[in-house]
This record gives structure tokens, sequence and C-alpha cells, in this order.
């Protein structure tokens, strides 16, 4: 139970850290395509819109490839959050370079600009991991207790001991139906109309009646070789 509680105790740290840095990482990402998005045209009551599209596609798209995991149709997400996240670092890298002091290296504001949407990207994809529930723990029970109330319902005919009195029965009631079969066979009755009769497939009299022919042809050839000298 300590080590349960413990691990419960470091998952909910864990998750409050990522969701403590990718918030980090969502505004600053959020301010520099605002403000690349407003000096690239679009007004200012509507550049606030655009980082939220970029980095709200990233979001989205990180949560649906974890919930669609090895299904066929992960491959869409998979493309919107490969797709976001090239926009998303692409944008802020080209806003770094036009807003960044003279005296610094361009490769070195892309670099620095980048660095905030990659991390919302993996900061994002392991808090949808720590927060998911494992599938195992929650079917293992559910199994068991089906498995223990079948094993619970299973008549102790199932170990392959078969009950006497039952096995009587059939094997009489067989008998029964195989005797009525030949009275209506030397009526002249078909095997359909037999089966009909008895409730039983046709292919089933037909077995019958081939078994009693061939033991009938059995016992007439044994017959002709004790007669022969």
């Amino acid at each position: 139970m300590r080590e349960i509680e413990a691990r419960r105790w470091a998952a909910m740290t864990a998750v409050a850290g990522t969701v403590f840095i990718a918030a980090g990482a969502f505004w600053l990402s959020f301010t520099s395509l605002a403000d690349l998005a407003a000096r690239s045209g679009i007004g200012a009551g509507q550049a606030w819109a655009w980082p939220l599209i970029v980095d709200g596609i990233i979001v989205v798209a990180t949560v649906a490839v974890v919930a669609l995991a090895g299904q066929r149709s992960a491959w869409y997400p998979w493309a919107l959050l490969v797709g976001g996240a090239l926009v998303s670092v692409t944008a802020n890298a080209i806003h770094a370079v036009v807003a960044a002091d003279a005296d610094v290296p361009r490769i070195l504001a892309a670099s620095v600009a980048a660095v905030p949407p990659v991390v919302l990207l993996a900061i994002t994809h392991l808090t949808v991991i720590l927060t998911r529930t494992p599938e195992t723990t929650t079917k293992a029970p559910a199994v068991m207790s089906f498995q223990a109330i079948a094993g619970e319902a299973t008549p102790a005919l199932l170990s392959g001991d078969e009950d006497p009195g039952t096995r009587d029965e059939g094997s009489a009631a067989v008998a029964g139906r195989r005797a009525r079969g030949w009275e209506l066979r030397e009526a002249g009755w078909s095997n359909k109309r037999i089966a009909r009769e008895l409730g039983v497939h046709p292919s089933t009299v037909g077995r019958w009646f081939a078994v009693a022919h061939l033991t009938d042809t059995t016992d007439t050839a044994d017959e002709r070789e004790e007669t022969t000298p």
C-alpha cells in the first residue's frame, strides 16, 4: 500500500509539473505567434486567435494520438501533430529573427524561439501519458471474476464424466427411434418421410440403414466362408 501511495503521489507531482511547464511554453509561443500575426497584417483584435489555432492543433492532436494508439486511424492525428509542430516552430523562429536585436545572431534567436513549441509538444504528450489509466488494471479483475463465476456455474459433467442415467436414457431413446425407423422402412416409407416422422435428420436415418446393411453383408460373408469346403 505504501508503494502504491508513493507512486500515486509521484504521478500527481509529475502531472502538476508538466501542466505548469506546458502553460509556460504555451504562453511564450502564444505571445510570439500573436505578435507575428499582428506584424503580418492581422488586426490587433484578431491576432490572438492565430496562436490558438496553431498551438491548439498540437495539444488536440497529441491527445488524439495517445487515445488512438495502435489503430489505423491514428495516422490522421499524427499528420496534424507533425504539421502543427512544424508551423509553430517555424513561425516562432521567424518571429525571433524579425524581432531580435541586431547584435543577436539570427540562428541563436531562432533556436531560442523554437524551444517553447517543442517543449509544448513533448510536455503535452507526457501529460496525457501520465493521466492515462492502464487498461490492464481495469480489465484484470473483470476477467478473473468472470472465470470464477464460470468455474462455479460449470457442471461437473465437463470434466469428462457423463451421467450414467442420462447416457442410458439417451441410448434407449435412440434405439427406440431406430426400431421405429425400421418398421416404417419395411412399410415402404422413404428416408425423408421417416426423418420427419421421428424428428431427426434424413442423413441420420440413412446411416441407420447403411450400418445395418453393412453388418448384414459382413455376417453373410462370414457364413459363406465357414460353409465353404
